[in-house]
């Protein structure tokens, strides 16, 4: 809990760095590019369905029209024509009705067609009927679309994740890392199931609706377009506002969840410490940070949609205004001004609608941002594509003037040469911070080493793919790692093929473990969590011991694995791994006697250099920094045994 304590303390996490909205967007785009025909067919279906909505308020107004034309036709006298009928009112001082119904196609003396009125009204219901089943096909599309996109994204991150060296994780609370793999990509998901297809739907509707504009009036088009400008306006400046607070709540959503992760994980430890009120504080400082992002990044990018639609409404007035002008004076007929209103209307909501989902968009690019982020990271160098390998493996290890280091300011191991027999045993002891377990890890290649080279059989491990070399070696670690599932399921998964039962029950006696396994409920089937809930820590350490022993490695690396067993059982396992060590080369790390005494040779480390070598009792003649170090720490041990 100490290295996860500490970084919650020091902190973490990505840099604080803006976004760059057009960068990460049209990166965001790229992404569907394997859908492109499913694309073209969502895009072909909003075309049409758009282009059916844009016609249809048209063939309403014709509908309008005929109504009127039918009211009027009825009231004048049967048997003069329209001009006739036109040239009484004007004699009669009626000019400006007379303008008025030029524009009407009445008959004198006929009343409402109702039949034609029927057609046209049945055309209509066609016509947004159709358009309807097509917008239902789009959306399916587009559903399609971004779920299969998603679904290669998070492949993307988790391949990226194999990838990336141990030193990024070590540099990040793993809260923050799965909230990126997690929480951001659902956030791109949901903000692109909904905004996609309205936006493009919304963006052709806005290009068909102004073409229909010019069309019935060039004039009442132009007075439409004159709020344009103050919609745009109102966008940017609202966007530009809001987005720096799209990207602090993502931020501070992964900081909330590293620190719920690293609690939760460590809740047993926060308790025994009393450190309850620390870590509510802690929680109550970030959930009132995210709070406080998430309410500028809604109220901001919110308070588009009233803006949006004030302007909406004063487009409408002037357009009801200049459309009653022109109709009075004959230039158009009721039926055009009524749809040009809803055309109006038609146009002005989708942009209110662009600009309503721009709190969508901002949302999912900063999401986005934080994705890209993870996937353009350093990755580990790349295995050779001309890869080595031992003829045999046999287990020779022989480390040719390493030198190592963390941070490029500070050396840590400088000129380490160390050569390792087959079948030797191997164990490394120091304070801490000597450079112990990194030798293991240069030796997983976990990390790389800055100087010099390590080999295994003769062949430079460099020159080895990691998958090739950690084959060959079983690995047991001081923190035990189990996953949801049986026991017997934990024990096989450290081997690399089909194995039977009776072989994971070989293994789990080698580690003393059969024992207290066949006294659960189920046995080996018995279940366990993540957490390893139902046995204890020396079990789980066994567990993990079998499972390493399972795997029949050539080398066995053991990194304080009996730090949770009890001396007894730590004996017992001692003797089980000299029987398995053998024709196997053994690193153990360990600070327990028995494990330093058995060993064939044992290295002594001091600020990343060898400073003694040899077998247990040779050091002890010695009386250099290993039998400080044995006084210091092993003497009551031996008492115990003894």
């Amino acid at each position: 809990m100490a290295g996860p304590m500490g970084r919650m303390m020091a902190g973490g996490g990505p840099e604080n760095r803006s976004l760059d909205f057009k960068v990460s967007g049209r990166r965001l785009l790229a992404q569907f590019k394997p859908e492109r025909l499913t694309l073209y067919a969502m895009l072909a279906c909003v075309v049409v369905s758009v282009g059916l909505n844009v016609v249809g308020p048209k063939i309403l107004g014709q509908a309008t029209d005929l109504v009127f034309a039918g009211i009027i036709g009825r009231q004048m006298p049967a048997g003069a024509s329209k001009e006739e009928v036109l040239a009484r009112m004007r004699e009669r001082g009626d000019g400006q009705v007379a303008d008025m119904l030029r524009s009407t196609d009445f008959t004198p003396g006929e009343g409402i067609d109702f039949t034609a009125v029927g057609h046209v009204l049945l055309l209509a219901v066609g016509v947004f009927l159709i358009a309807g089943l097509l917008m239902a096909v789009a959306t399916r599309l587009v559903n399609r679309t971004v779920n299969r996109t998603m679904f290669r994204m998070r492949e993307d991150v988790q391949t990226k994740l194999s990838r990336l060296p141990l030193s990024y994780f070590d540099k990040r609370q793993r809260g923050e890392v799965l909230s990126r793999a997690t929480n951001d990509i659902d956030n791109i998901g949901q903000t692109l199931q909904q905004s996609m297809g309205q936006l493009i739907n919304s963006l052709l509707t806005i290009i068909g609706v102004l073409a229909m504009m010019f069309w019935v009036s060039w004039l009442l088009a132009l007075v439409a377009l004159v709020t344009v400008p103050l919609s745009f306006v109102v966008a940017t400046r609202v966007g530009k506002r809001s987005q720096p607070h799209f990207v602090q709540q993502w931020r501070t959503t992964g900081k909330l969840n590293a620190h719920i992760e690293e609690m939760y994980t460590g809740h047993t430890l926060v308790k025994v410490f009393g450190r309850q009120d620390e870590s509510a504080a802690q929680f109550a400082e970030q959930n009132e940070a995210l709070y406080e992002a998430g309410f500028k990044a809604q109220f901001n990018s919110g308070v588009m949609q009233p803006l949006m639609m004030f302007v909406s409404n004063i487009n409408y007035v002037l357009v009801a205004v200049v459309g009653g002008l022109r109709v009075a004076s004959g230039a158009l007929s009721i039926g055009d001004v009524q749809a040009f209103i809803q055309y109006s209307r038609q146009f002005s909501m989708p942009l209110t609608q662009v600009a309503s989902m721009a709190n969508l968009v901002q949302s999912g690019v900063a999401s986005a941002e934080r994705i890209f982020e993870l996937l353009d990271a350093e990755e580990q160098e790349a295995d050779p594509k001309a890869a080595e390998r031992p003829e045999e493996l046999r287990g020779r290890v022989a480390l040719e003037h390493v030198s190592f280091r963390y941070d490029p300011e500070k050396p840590l191991i400088e000129d380490l040469s160390l050569k390792v027999e087959p079948g030797h045993t191997v164990a490394i002891v120091g304070p801490t911070g000597a450079g112990k377990t990194t030798l293991v890890n240069l030796l997983m290649r976990f990390y790389d080493v800055s100087g010099g080279r390590i080999t295994l059989d003769g062949v430079d491990i460099a020159r080895m793919t990691r998958d090739e070399l950690r084959a060959g070696i079983g690995m047991v670690l001081q923190d035990t790692w189990l996953f949801g599932g049986t026991i017997a399921e934990n024990i096989a998964y450290g081997a690399s093929r089909e194995v039977t039962r009776g072989e994971i029950e070989e293994a789990a006696r080698a580690a003393h473990a059969d024992r207290f396994i066949r006294t659960l409920p189920d046995g080996y089937d018995t279940v366990i969590d993540d957490e390893g809930s139902g046995v204890s820590a020396g079990e789980k350490q066994l567990i993990t011991i079998a499972r390493a022993f399972l795997s029949d490695p050539v080398i066995l690396v053991l990194d304080e694995a009996t730090s949770s067993v009890d001396t007894r059982t730590e004996v017992l396992i001692q003797k089980a791994m000299a029987k398995l060590a053998h024709g196997r080369t053994s690193f153990v790390i360990a600070h327990r006697l028995s494990t330093i005494r058995d060993a064939d040779t044992i290295l002594v480390m001091e600020n990343g250099s060898i400073v003694e070598q040899g077998t247990h009792t040779d050091l002890l003649e010695a009386g250099g920094a290993y039998a400080r170090l044995y006084k210091a720490q092993f003497a009551q041990a031996v008492a115990e045994v003894d």
